[in-house]
């Protein structure tokens, strides 16, 4: 064999073998969704699956189970445990800044369809307050019962109470990870990219770890920061906690909630990396199930809110 062949032959299959290696990579699907359940006081958290976009149109609505929503205006408190202060420059202030403007947002408006007996619904959120926790972290990983702690912790410390209007969000710092289960394998680093649950009288909560340091998703967001990719994750859970708090409001018949049908789904992105402006300032953000229309939206459009209107006059 001619040594001029033999050596384009060994530089050939030195490119195809990192070829062959990436295309393994990108072709292994992301673990599924699950529920694990947790001790008998706190219900099986809902969490944000790690799976690719896909496209929801057409039957499977939401059904009404009969429980609440978080009805009327939410208060949102924002828990930020950072030992060490690990997060990047803006984190903790762009996080603050969407909770102050999610509440009257285009999106929020979409979940009004949603109602309670007696037709009462998640109408809007205000930021009702934050709180940075240098605390050191008990173990890396963490467990959902030291989240509940946190929050525990945030209320005593800052007279903080529990409400069927008042959710509780703990955001944690970089690389460190959140596990369901006490044998540690439902965790943010393999099974989820956040979940919402309750536990004990009423207390709504929420866990996002600091999303950028684990694989949820191929976006970077508009504003620079590894906040924006915490901020999609948000507003995943807040509107599934505004719609199914408890376990026992809207979900369909798979057991999906409202965020859960579009996981992922983010509609058209554009050359910032945002898909919503809100009062002049970028967001990417999930889209939601509108169950008027069988898809997910960024807003609820002119047919939900005339629907919306004609079904909450129906109530009065």
């Amino acid at each position: 064999m001619p040594l001029a062949f033999l050596a384009a032959l060994l530089t050939f299959a030195s490119l195809l073998i990192p070829m062959i290696a990436l295309l393994a990579t990108l072709s292994t699907p992301l673990p599924a969704r699950h529920r694990p359940d947790l001790t008998v006081e706190s219900r099986s958290p809902q969490a944000l699956q790690r799976s690719p976009a896909r496209e929801h149109t057409g039957g499977n609505n939401l059904v009404y189970g009969g429980g609440p929503v978080m009805a009327g205006t939410s208060h949102i408190y924002a828990i930020f445990w950072e030992p060490h202060g690990n997060v990047s420059p803006r984190y903790n202030s762009l996080i603050t800044r969407y909770f102050r403007e999610v509440g009257s947002s285009p999106l929020y408006r979409l979940v009004r369809q949603y109602t309670q007996t007696g037709g009462g619904y998640p109408a809007g959120s205000v930021l009702a307050g934050s709180w940075v926790d240098h605390r050191p972290y008990p173990a890396n990983p963490l467990l959902d019962s030291d989240i509940q702690d946190e929050v525990t912790r945030a209320q005593q410390m800052n007279g903080w109470h529990s409400s069927m209007r008042t959710m509780f969000f703990v955001f944690t710092e970089r690389n460190e990870d959140i596990c369901t289960d006490s044998t540690r394998t439902q965790c943010a680093s393999s099974q989820y990219c956040a979940y919402h649950s309750a536990f004990g009288s009423n207390t709504i909560y929420a866990a996002l770890p600091y999303i950028a340091s684990f694989a949820c998703t191929p976006y970077a967001g508009p504003n620079g920061d590894d906040a924006d990719k915490t901020i999609t994750g948000i507003s995943h859970e807040q509107l599934e906690a505004a719609t199914d708090p408890l376990g026992n409001a809207w979900v369909d018949s798979d057991g999906d909630e409202v965020a859960d049908k579009c996981a992922q789904d983010f509609g058209q992105i554009d050359a910032q990396g945002a898909n919503v402006v809100w009062n002049g300032e970028p967001y990417l953000v999930q889209e939601e199930w509108d169950n008027y229309t069988g898809t997910c939206r960024l807003n609820p459009g002119a047919q939900s809110l005339e629907k919306h209107l004609v079904k909450t006059s129906e109530l009065r």
